[in-house]
């Protein structure tokens, strides 16, 4: 039986997509298996389709198996009965209208990642996901911190572990960098684990390979998620090296 996990946050532009692709294809490369019978397989839920757009680009080069599943219901309900997988990774919509299609989705579950950008805009959105329909299911799930860019600094990353920290919200270790290059992947019809192999694109992956080692081997926010002081600071070695490099040595990309 498949392991279901679904990334979801009803706000538009969090990285939903990006997030799922990538996740998909570490865990893809991670385990192994062929292109004939891959471990893997990536579920698009979304109506605007942008995962099915960023699968024909890379074609057969797609380390994962591909369905786009917002008109089928019947398909999204019985995604824990489908054997032949070891890992499904759904993308959601971002937006309130199709709430019947994430419901759907986040009822067959087994873990949610809930991402969230490091920006007040995006704090109350989330928690409008994670209280209404995320807390619900009873289900492990855990916050991303998303698309942060080091050279602004640390004091809006600093401030979105403090809001989450005050509503005891879990979350991951991982916390995914900006870079141009994830920006650029879907024009480009290339996943994180095709990209060139140089010192910017090794440490984009970085991220992405940390998060997959965190979804592979957590059980979500129920138990080993990082640990938060009150004013947003580590708590303990667990989150150590969150960042993956010095801030000062993200690369300013062309």
């Amino acid at each position: 039986m498949a392991r279901v996990h679904v990334i979801a946050n009803q706000k538009g532009g969090v990285g939903k997509t990006t997030v799922t692709v990538n996740l998909a294809a570490v865990v893809a490369d991670t385990l192994g298996g062929s292109t004939d019978a891959p471990p893997v397989l990536g579920v698009s839920t979304d109506p605007q389709a942008s995962m099915l757009e960023w699968a024909n680009r890379v074609g057969d080069a797609l380390p994962f198996d591909f369905e786009q599943c917002h008109d089928n219901p019947a398909l999204l309900s019985k995604l824990r009965d489908i054997d032949r997988y070891a890992h499904i990774f759904v993308d959601t919509p971002g937006s309130l209208e199709d709430e019947s299609i994430l419901r759907t989705v986040l009822a067959q579950a087994d873990d949610v990642i809930v991402p969230l950008e490091p920006e007040p805009m995006s704090f109350s959105p989330a928690a409008r996901s994670i209280q209404r329909l995320v807390v619900p299911l009873g289900v492990p799930w855990r916050v991303l911190l998303n698309n942060w860019d080091p050279r602004d600094g640390e004091a809006d990353l600093t401030q979105t572990r403090e809001y989450a920290a005050a509503r005891g919200w879990p979350c991951f270790n991982t916390v995914v960098r900006h870079y141009k290059l994830h920006t650029r992947a879907s024009a480009e019809g290339v996943t994180v684990v095709q990209y060139a192999k140089n010192r910017v694109a090794l440490e984009a992956r970085q991220d992405f390979f940390k998060l997959a080692l965190e979804v592979l081997g957590g059980q979500g926010g129920t138990a080993r998620h990082a640990a938060v002081s009150a004013n947003g600071d580590p708590a303990n070695d667990a989150t150590v090296g969150v960042y993956g490099v010095n801030a000062g040595e993200h690369a300013r990309e062309a």
